[in-house]
């Protein structure tokens, strides 16, 4: 096989991963408990989300849930009501990472994460050895190509999740509910972006795997 269309396929396998990861485990189960995972799959998701994204499960879940609590107000982490649609679009991950800064934030959203010895020991305060891992494979694997995949898969969940579902999400799309927020369903992506874009469903219906 060409060693750039291998590269490009295990590049996007990989971000497909962390897509799953960041819908099925920090979203779906931590967020909003729609789902309970068996200890091993979230052992597994909790590495995953390390090693492809850098994110800590409680800073994304206390900001996610913010979100969902203050919905267009002046208090929601990523609103384009107020922060603008070009800002939450481009400028997603920025704003997710200012909130994640709020102490007091993450107390009050943030219950019933991860908690144990590796997220204290090892993960917490050590978000780009994950990240830095994940390059060094890449490029031990494709050289240099390697590291244009790794590039793709650390901007694959702010643009898609960050900027796409937040901003998108509560612009432009159709509603099958009348929610109190803005919340609209996107073009059927689903394929690669985890089922995300029905985000009017998942604001009427929170809790719902």
């Amino acid at each position: 096989m060409n060693p750039l269309l291998l590269a490009f396929i295990v590049g996007f396998a990989v971000s497909q991963l962390a897509t799953l990861a960041t819908t099925l485990y920090l979203h779906r189960a931590l967020s909003h408990r729609a789902i309970t995972m068996r200890p091993w799959l979230a052992f597994v998701f909790r590495f995953v989300v390390w090693i492809t994204t850098g994110i800590r499960p409680r800073e994304w879940v206390a900001v996610h849930r913010k979100h969902h609590a203050r919905c267009e107000t002046a208090e929601d982490p990523h609103s384009p009501r107020f922060a603008g649609i070009n800002t939450v679009l481009w400028r997603g991950a920025e704003l997710y990472q200012d909130a994640a800064r709020d102490k007091a934030m993450l107390e009050q959203y943030g219950k019933g994460t991860p908690d144990d010895w590796m997220e204290r020991h090892l993960y917490s305060g050590r978000q780009n050895l994950g990240i830095t891992l994940l390059a060094i494979v890449n490029i031990a694997l494709f050289g240099m190509p390697g590291l244009a995949i790794w590039a793709v898969q650390m901007i694959w969940i702010p643009v898609s999740a960050a900027g796409v579902i937040n901003g998108l999400g509560h612009w432009w799309g159709y509603r099958n509910y009348d929610t109190a927020d803005t919340a609209t369903n996107l073009t059927p992506w689903a394929f690669i972006i985890g089922g995300e874009e029905l985000h009017n469903n998942h604001h009427a219906f929170p809790s719902s795997a």
